[in-house]
C-alpha cells in the first residue's frame, strides 16, 4: 500500500539495512496490543504471509477468507488483508491481549514499528516514530526483529513481489475495465487461491518464483 507522506515527519530521518541495530524492541510488548487494533484494512498479506497462515492454521484460503480475512482493492489490485472486528476494530487473531499466530504473523506485523521505503533497486527500513505507544524501547538488529530464517532471500522475495505489483498497476492503465478485472482475478488465483505445496520456507521461494515468472511472461512484464 502506497503512502504519500514526508519521511521526515514520520521517522527519525534515517534509513536502515537489515544488519543495523534499531530502537524498536518493546520487551515482548508486556501485554500491550495497541498495534493490533484500529488498523482497518492495512494489514495486507503477500503470498508468503498467506502461505505461512495456511500452514500455521492448517486451513485453506477459502476457510481463512470466510473467518479471518477479507478482500480489498489496493493500488488497483484485489488483495487479502486481515479482518478487524468489534468497536475497537481488533484483529481477529488477538486473543486475551496477545497474538495467537505470533510464530507465523504477517510481514507487516513483523516489521512494526518499522516501515519500508522502496528505491530503484531495492528497499531500506525506517522507524515509524509515532506508531508504537511504548516509550522505552531497546535496540535490536533488524534481521533478528523480523525473525526470518533466510533474510537475504526474503528481502529478494519482498522486492520481486513489490515490483510485480507495480508492473501490474502500470499495465492496468493500458487495459479496459473488463481486462483489468481479468488481470486482478488471475493474480489472486495464482498467488493466493492456488494452494502451495511447500512445507518449509526454503521450498516456498522456488514455488513462488515459478508462478511469478509464468505470470510475468503472460503479462509481458
Amino acid at each position: 500500500m502506497k503512502r504519500k507522506v514526508d519521511l521526515n515527519e514520520i521517522s527519525d530521518g534515517r534509513l536502515y539495512s537489515s544488519g543495523d541495530m534499531v530502537k524498536v524492541d518493546c520487551h515482548d510488548c508486556e501485554g500491550c496490543s495497541a498495534c493490533c487494533q484500529g488498523m482497518g484494512n492495512s494489514i495486507i498479506l503477500d503470498p508468503m504471509d498467506l502461505w505461512r497462515l495456511q500452514l500455521g492454521k492448517k486451513e485453506n484460503f477459502d476457510t481463512l477468507l470466510a473467518n479471518y480475512l477479507e478482500l480489498n482493492v489496493v493500488d488497483g489490485m484485489v488483495l487479502p488483508n486481515l479482518k478487524m472486528a468489534g468497536e475497537e476494530e481488533a484483529c481477529l487473531f488477538l486473543k486475551g491481549g496477545r497474538c495467537s499466530i505470533h510464530g507465523y504473523r504477517p510481514g507487516i506485523c513483523r516489521l512494526f514499528p518499522l516501515g519500508r521505503i522502496y528505491e530503484e533497486n531495492g528497499f531500506k527500513y525506517f522507524i515509524q516514530v509515532h506508531e508504537c505507544k511504548k516509550q522505552e524501547r531497546g535496540k535490536v538488529k533488524i534481521k533478528k526483529w523480523l525473525g526470518i530464517a533466510d533474510q537475504k532471500r526474503y528481502e529478494d522475495f519482498v522486492w520481486r513481489w513489490h515490483t510485480f505489483l507495480k508492473n501490474c498497476e502500470e499495465g492496468m492503465k493500458e487495459l479496459d475495465e473488463q481486462n483489468a478485472k481479468v488481470l486482478t482475478v488471475v493474480v489472486l488465483r495464482n498467488f493466493y487461491q492456488m494452494p502451495y505445496q511447500a512445507e518449509e520456507e526454503a521450498q516456498f521461494y522456488p514455488e513462488f518464483e515459478e508462478r511469478l515468472e509464468r505470470l510475468n511472461a503472460m503479462f509481458g512484464f
